[in-house]
């Protein structure tokens, strides 16, 4: 039989040779997801205030970010469970209550800067209508896309729903930047012993890296064993393991190459823009928008706005979805959206729960800065901890049997999770000495 022959007939890949789209899936959606608003505000933060200086933070997260969204997704089509079904299995239960707890949290303060961003950017485009009546409006069209579609439907909704990102070329596109300054911040970091740059370095590397993206793109992987029939956990089935696995690594790579360019065109954008022209501070992405508008013009303005309601449109479900997964595993619900609502009544109502309190967030005024800031720090106390927890379960024999990863990427895997623990704490202690 030929190679093409192969291909078609595998029970990974479906029954046709896939073109690059088709391979891309959880990866792409969750590299998308991770240019939420709230990322969106952080991007453009460090643009304006440091200009083009922090461009190789970009560069270091790609390859910490591929290795620890392949492990979380091998971890998930290995075991045909996610993060908290394996830590539910395997660990302590007090550690993982503690660990969905805070992820929950973290995630709804996340949302609800989200859908505020959202409401913001919407009324700067059409201001006839209120702030919260826009927010309310994305909630209730968020969390209805989740529970009405089918998830193969939902998914491929959210994979076009990616291409919203590329409003941040088209900005990027619209305004003068110095490519010498910008190759040399890419290249050749220009540290400093400032509180604020770290506290700023620290808040790039907490946006890029976030536990809800793990327990995402594992979860879809579980999914995908549900909804394609011939797809099962490759501990059931190891034969299909290199060509899921090749799979899984190409959408993780291409996935998260997406996310760091879109969101270093956010703040090439801000540093070519607000930073020459003296604005340094930059609360929220709308109004990072709004300060665009007299500097690069009507289009660039337009475009990056109708960014933040795009990308929020995609980063709400998986904000909601990763908790309600984390929360439905770690309390053995029956989850997923490959289940019909009836079938998975207190899943779906984790979803709608997270999306409402998201949304009520911003009724009481709460805000949306600090809201961010407590999300980055709660991010931060969870994601060492998980980290090292899916360094553990990718090397352990009971979870991952054959399928377990290599030297090369424990090496890189274990870095990332050092790092991620010094910015942490880095982090931590910038917040509480201000």
């Amino acid at each position: 039989m030929s190679t093409d022959d192969s291909a078609n007939k595998s029970p990974v890949v479906g029954p046709s040779k896939p073109r690059l789209w088709q391979v891309l899936g959880p990866g792409l959606i969750t590299g998308a997801s991770d240019d939420d608003p709230s990322g969106i505000a952080t991007y453009s933060q460090a643009g304006a205030q440091y200009g083009y200086g922090l461009g190789w933070t970009l560069v270091l997260t790609y390859p910490l970010m591929v290795v620890i969204q392949a492990i979380s997704a091998r971890i998930g089509r290995t075991t045909g469970r996610g993060i908290a079904g394996n830590l539910r299995e395997h660990y302590p239960n007090w550690l993982l209550q503690a660990i969905v707890f805070l992820l929950s949290i973290a995630n709804t303060l996340n949302l609800g800067a989200d859908l505020g961003a959202m409401g913001e950017a919407s009324k700067l485009l059409l201001p006839g209508i209120s702030t919260p009546v826009y927010i309310v409006f994305f909630g209730i069209v968020c969390t209805a896309g989740q529970i009405a579609f089918k998830h193969t439907r939902y998914v491929a909704f959210l994979k076009w729903l990616s291409l919203s990102l590329f409003s941040y070329f088209a900005a990027m596109c619209a305004v003068h930047i110095s490519w010498i300054q910008l190759l040399k911040g890419l290249v050749w970091p220009s540290l400093t012993l400032d509180r604020q740059f770290w506290l700023m370095v620290v808040a790039v590397l907490g946006t890029t890296i976030s536990p809800y993206l793990f327990f995402w793109q594992a979860a879809q992987e579980v999914e995908d064993t549900k909804a394609v029939p011939r797809r099962r956990p490759l501990r059931r089935a190891p034969i299909q393991g290199p060509i899921a696995l090749a799979r899984i690594q190409l959408d993780t790579l291409i996935g998260m190459g997406f996310s760091n360019l879109v969101a270093l065109a956010i703040m090439i954008t801000a540093a070519s823009t607000l930073h020459v022209a003296g604005i340094h501070e930059i609360d929220s992405a709308a109004q990072a928008a709004q300060a665009l508008r007299p500097i690069a013009g009507n289009f660039a303005f337009a475009v990056f706005a109708l960014g933040i309601i795009g990308t929020g449109l995609l980063s709400i479900p998986v904000l909601a979805g990763s908790a309600a997964y984390a929360i439905g595993e770690a309390q053995r619900w029956p989850v997923g959206l490959t289940r019909q609502p009836l079938q998975a009544k207190a899943f779906y109502g984790a979803i709608t729960l997270a999306t409402l309190l998201g949304a009520a967030a911003n009724m009481l005024s709460l805000n949306a800065v600090k809201a961010l800031i407590w999300s980055a720090v709660i991010n931060g106390v969870v994601a060492v901890p998980v980290m090292a927890l899916l360094m553990l379960m990718s090397t352990n024999e009971r979870i991952m049997g054959e399928f377990r990863v290599s030297r090369l990427v424990q090496v890189i895997g274990w870095s990332a999770t050092v790092v991620m623990a010094a910015a942490s704490l880095a982090f931590i202690w910038s917040t509480l000495a201000q």
